[in-house]
């Protein structure tokens, strides 16, 4: 096991030292920025270069643009108010690369003890405020943090990074157990498996979303009508 940990382990670092530029092309109220590890959130402008480790933060009246410089050229990403968006996020991953996640976020999930000369797993992005092997009660400020940063991979999923959405989502459910019952949070999970051709990993989300309680008959039809449709 611990063979098989330190194998992701060095997968996952050599992976994240791809990164992507990303400047801030605009922006308007309430944006801040969060440096590498700390935990304050301080003032950006316009042109202001962005690191992978960066986090940014809009409030109720904020919205920025970002333009991302990509081996298929500029993309320019709108962030609405109320969202907390990794930059290690914004960049396009091989279904390789997002098994391989996956794999790690599962054992990270797992009920795997670990042990002090066990490696520790980098993370898909930084993670503030919480501890390895705690559980604590969390407050509405804690899980209206996870809902921002599920706001976050709602953005995401609209311009077409589906590999970090899936990612980013997981983890937050993981964090904040709170929030795994949203059904339009799950169901953009289950969406951006599909579009990252994981028809399977797909099948096994919606199955899932239907064991969830309190779903509406809508719902329910939904959910079966996609499972449908990926075993045939």
């Amino acid at each position: 096991m611990k063979r098989f940990v330190l194998i992701l382990a060095l997968a996952f670092v050599t992976a994240q030292a791809r990164g992507e530029g990303i400047t801030v092309q605009s922006l308007k109220g309430e944006v801040s920025v969060r440096h590498g590890v700390t935990e304050s959130w301080t003032h950006v402008g316009a042109g202001d270069l962005l690191r992978p480790h960066d986090s940014m933060k809009t409030g109720g009246t904020g919205t920025a643009v970002l333009s991302v410089v990509m081996s298929t050229g500029t993309k320019a990403v709108s962030l609405p108010p109320e969202v907390i968006v990794d930059m290690s996020d914004i960049r396009d991953l091989s279904q390789e690369e997002l098994m391989l996640k996956l794999t790690m976020e599962k054992v990270r999930g797992s009920n795997y003890q670990w042990n002090e000369s066990d490696p520790a797993i980098p993370n898909a992005g930084v993670i503030h405020g919480t501890r390895k092997g705690s559980a604590p009660e969390l407050n509405e400020n804690e899980l209206w943090t996870g809902r921002m940063q599920l706001n976050g991979a709602r953005v995401l999923f609209d311009n077409g990074f589906f590999s970090t959405c899936v990612l980013r989502s997981m983890e937050v459910f993981r964090l904040y157990p709170a929030l795994k019952t949203s059904f339009e949070d799950r169901l953009r999970v289950a969406k951006a498996l599909e579009r990252a051709r994981l028809s399977g990993e797909a099948l096994s989300e919606y199955g899932a979303i239907a064991a969830l309680e309190g779903l509406t008959a809508e719902q329910q039809t939904l959910v079966r009508e996609r499972m449908h449709s990926l075993r045939n």
